[in-house]
């Protein structure tokens, strides 16, 4: 579980929340929106424990040590129930078991009863509907959380019926601060991080403490250090490695576009300090310094046309070919 204090960011989203906290004024029922990694688990953790427990802080935040927050915290709480489902979808009879035939009993040791739909997107039609007629007419003491990264997964009628919350990408300041202080990497590991993974926190994380990741970036870097100097082989060659991660080109692809963000930035700023590879600071200032805007905004776009080819399903060293010739030129 988790509590406001955790949640990075948002601050919209947490003033909504605890001003209807504190003045007693919480919704049946709110839709958490946004795309995966962006804390919508952490703000539905921290409404869940802040609004059960017994000593609120201010009157907005969970104490962390009363009875009711130990056992958020453990997910072992009887009045804070998450619906699961085996199947690929959440059915109607998962919503029928685990939340219309419970709800009328009443809570066990709070004030309110509280269901947490982490994979609402997932519910079918049927189990929507069912789930509608509870929602239209909730007990008192009932609030239903719905978790999605795609809101028009959810029928219209439902949305109409909710509170929407929608997460925002944070700054690339409040995720590297966050890297740098709580996960303790160096200041160029968690801006490039940061950068990489545009405003999504739960990206970063994953990212910036995985060897993969690592492994990527250099790749990456010993592709844009050495490509004026590459021959024909040396291209074949990158292309061979590049295919061997296709799940990952996306990733791939995003460095690039991070590198040549860098030479850009510098070709206009002369300032290393804006550099998100600030390590690399040599090679970036000598290719900004032989490169033009047009060559550098050619590349871009190259790279920008790349993603869109592959995800049309383009012949996927076609497509690695021409990006990389493109950035020999």
């Amino acid at each position: 579980m988790a509590n406001f204090r955790d949640i990075i960011g948002q601050q919209q989203v947490k003033n909504h929340l605890q001003t209807a906290i504190k003045q007693n004024n919480i919704s049946h029922a709110y839709i958490l929106c946004g795309e995966t990694g962006s804390g919508k688990r952490t703000v539905s953790d921290a409404i869940s424990q802040t609004i059960q427990c017994e000593n609120r802080i201010d009157g907005i935040d969970a104490c962390e040590n009363c009875k009711s927050c130990i056992q958020a915290k453990s997910h072992n709480h009887p009045d804070i129930k998450y619906i699961t489902h085996e199947k690929t979808s959440i059915s109607v009879d998962d919503i029928r078991e685990q939340l219309n035939n419970d709800i009328s009993i009443k809570p066990y040791s709070s004030k309110y009863k509280i269901y947490i739909i982490p994979d609402a997107g997932k519910m079918t039609e049927q189990a929507q509907n069912a789930l509608l007629k509870t929602i239209e007419e909730p007990p008192a003491y009932a609030v239903i959380i719905m978790i999605t990264d795609n809101i028009s997964s959810l029928l219209p009628t439902i949305q109409s019926r909710c509170i929407t919350l929608n997460l925002k990408p944070l700054s690339n300041n409040e995720i590297a601060s966050y890297l740098t202080s709580h996960l303790k990497l160096e200041p160029e590991r968690a801006q490039i991080a940061a950068g990489f993974c545009q405003g999504n926190m739960g990206k970063a994380i994953r990212f910036a403490s995985s060897q993969d990741f690592q492994e990527m970036k250099e790749q990456v870097l010993t592709l844009l250090k050495s490509i004026d100097k590459m021959n024909i082989r040396n291209i074949i060659n990158v292309i061979k490695d590049f295919s061997k991660n296709k799940n990952n080109i996306n990733d791939y692809l995003d460095l690039m576009l991070l590198w040549y963000r860098d030479v850009l930035m510098f070709k206009v700023t002369k300032d290393t300090n804006l550099l998100l590879y600030q390590g690399e600071y040599k090679d970036i200032s000598k290719q900004a310094s032989t490169r033009g805007y047009a060559d550098i905004e050619k590349i871009i776009n190259a790279i920008d046309k790349a993603k869109i080819r592959l995800n049309a399903n383009v012949n996927f060293e076609v497509v690695l070919e021409l990006l990389v010739l493109t950035l020999k030129d």
